[in-house]
């Protein structure tokens, strides 16, 4: 866990701060029961009222002076808890923007959230529990008992039997507790997996009539969380009457013992009192230290889960020895590429090349390695074997920074975020001028319609583009990959829920981009436009050409132009 605590390291000065003002407030507590003693047998038993007066003024000093450093010991600890709640989640986000691809599918993204936020907020617990009283606790147990055997021996013989006997229990109950704290987390998890997929597919959801078993499916989520967490409270929960039962029993048998001493002159009542105000204390301590355990039980658990993710190791990526070329064609040399944690490569030796300035088409089935190919181009994965360059430059050799900015990628699932639609076009190019979003949305077929909504350019969008349509969302998502006015542009089947006018008026305008071009797509009126086309079936390159040429040699082609109602246009597209 040493990703968690480093990230304490230069709050140290601050937490020393913390914890001797903590001290201070200690050495008051442990010292107001000799003094309330004196009092007694000087003061109330002597009748002495100056005694009472002169012992009692320095007790409301201590009191008052371990007040203030009580108070700015928790402002202090608040503080640091929260700061280092903030540094936790700062660096958990960019640890997770830095995963590769295969590195981010190893955490749902339920268990991210989780992570970042209820397994912070338990560290920050832990962490304030740690500077206001997680010393102040166990130091009072230790002190208070060396300064009652120091007030009256025999007397704190009886704290000497049963302190240490609840102290081993509690250790006991807090490493057990780390356990089963870290069950309830995952089992939290699951909520929110649960909670999350249905919220996003609430639509579906609704569509389908299936809110009854999507109910269902949560509470038994719900249940099993529920069910454990009850598990951990009552377990915990035991803890307290135990600890009052033993202490109490201490207690009396000191009472007893006392009125003995007394009876026998071995024990004045000054003496008595304070043994009893330090057991006092140390039963408060005790119950206290309960809800230490439980704070760092919780804290222990979620610093597991946080290191699992600030321990992943940053995958190592060449040297950079390429700067990108300013023009060349684009190369898939004898490419093999396998999904990490699969068996089955999803390309096979798969070569291809698109001149510059190119619009190439990519038709195959589904799952024959379409969105696998366009991902190796800007290193959202690397190939098994073989190489992808530009103009002869291995991108592989490349800075993976300067790589992307020179690529516009339109993912399948558009994805928009909540804000203003020249926001959301503007995310491409931060620095992007008033003028630049509009070219990139013009060119993208979306600005007629932009023009249409109420705000224009600062309609607000609701969360994932849910007040859009498909084919809106999808021209939003080519508009802000325009406006980076890239050199490769990948559309990886995102012209799906166009009409062909729309579709063809986009591609016209993306030819004058001078871009490099590859289009995933399974229209035969998207592919008859682009100047290449590959046929790429189990993860091969089965043919390449034209629309012509394929339609006239390649029997594959020619059954999916008659799939689509375009096996008339087959002579025509062949010359007859």
């Amino acid at each position: 866990m040493n990703h968690v605590w480093a990230l304490l390291v230069p709050y140290r000065l601050r937490m020393a701060a913390a914890w001797g003002l903590m001290l201070l407030e200690l050495a008051v507590e442990l010292v107001l029961p000799i003094l309330m003693a004196k009092m007694i047998d000087d003061g109330i038993v002597a009748g002495e009222v100056n005694s009472i007066l002169f012992w009692g003024s320095i007790m409301i000093g201590l009191s008052l002076f371990s007040f203030a450093a009580g108070i700015t010991n928790s402002f202090i600890a608040a503080r640091i808890g929260q700061n280092y709640g903030f540094d936790i989640r700062k660096k958990l986000i960019e640890k997770v923007q830095s995963f590769s691809f295969g590195q981010y599918g190893h955490f749902d993204t339920s268990t991210l959230i989780t992570r970042m936020t209820n397994d912070v907020t338990q560290l920050q617990n832990a962490v304030f529990m740690s500077l206001r009283i997680m010393l102040r606790a166990p130091l009072m147990i230790i002190f208070g008992t060396a300064m009652a055997l120091f007030v009256h021996f025999k007397l704190a013989l009886v704290l000497l039997v049963t302190v240490p006997f609840m102290t081993f229990f509690m250790l006991f109950m807090m490493r057990r507790g780390a356990g089963m704290f870290r069950r309830v987390q995952i089992k939290l998890d699951k909520v929110n997996s649960v909670m999350r997929e249905n919220l996003t597919g609430i639509r579906l959801i609704r569509a389908f009539v299936r809110s009854r078993y999507e109910t269902s499916r949560f509470e038994r989520a719900g249940k099993a969380l529920m069910e454990d967490t009850i598990g951990v409270i009552r377990t915990f929960e035991s803890i307290v009457p135990i600890l009052m039962l033993v202490m109490n029993g201490g207690l009396l048998f000191i009472l007893w013992l006392g009125f003995m001493e007394m009876q026998n002159g071995t024990a004045t009542t000054g003496e008595i009192v304070a043994v009893i105000n330090y057991a006092a204390r140390i039963i408060i301590s005790l119950s206290i230290f309960t809800f230490i355990t439980l704070a760092f039980a919780r804290g222990k658990a979620s610093a597991v889960r946080i290191n699992e993710v600030l321990a992943v190791d940053q995958e190592q990526l060449p040297a950079v020895t390429e700067s990108y070329p300013a023009e060349g064609d684009l190369f898939l040399e004898n490419v093999t590429f396998t999904y990490p944690g699969g068996k089955t490569p999803v390309l096979h030796s798969l070569s291809m090349r698109v001149e510059r300035g190119s619009i190439a088409a990519i038709l195959g089935e589904t799952g024959s390695g379409k969105s696998a190919l366009l991902s190796l181009i800007p290193r959202l994965y690397e190939p098994s074997e073989g190489r992808v360059a530009i103009g002869g430059r291995d991108v592989s050799q490349m800075d993976v920074r300067q790589l992307r900015r020179q690529i516009g990628f339109v993912p399948q699932e558009s994805h928009l975020f909540t804000g203003s639609i020249i926001d959301n076009i503007r995310w491409g190019k931060k620095d992007a001028t008033d003028e630049e979003v509009v070219e990139a949305a013009q060119k993208a077929q979306i600005h007629d319609t932009v023009l249409s909504l109420p705000d224009g350019y600062n309609t607000v969008i609701g969360q994932k583009g849910v007040t859009l349509s498909g084919g809106q969302k999808q021209r939003l998502s080519i508009a802000r990959a325009l406006v980076r006015q890239p050199d490769i542009l990948l559309l990886d089947d995102s012209t799906s829920a166009l009409d062909v006018k729309t579709e063809a008026a986009l591609i016209n305008a993306i030819t004058s981009q001078n871009c490099t071009v590859l289009i995933v797509t399974q229209k035969v009126s998207t592919a008859e436009q682009a100047d290449c086309i590959f046929m790429i079936e189990d993860g091969q390159i089965a043919a390449s050409g034209t629309h012509r040429e394929l339609a006239r040699k390649n029997s594959l082609y020619r059954r999916l132009l008659e799939s689509q109602g375009r096996g008339g246009g087959i002579h025509e597209a062949s010359g007859s």
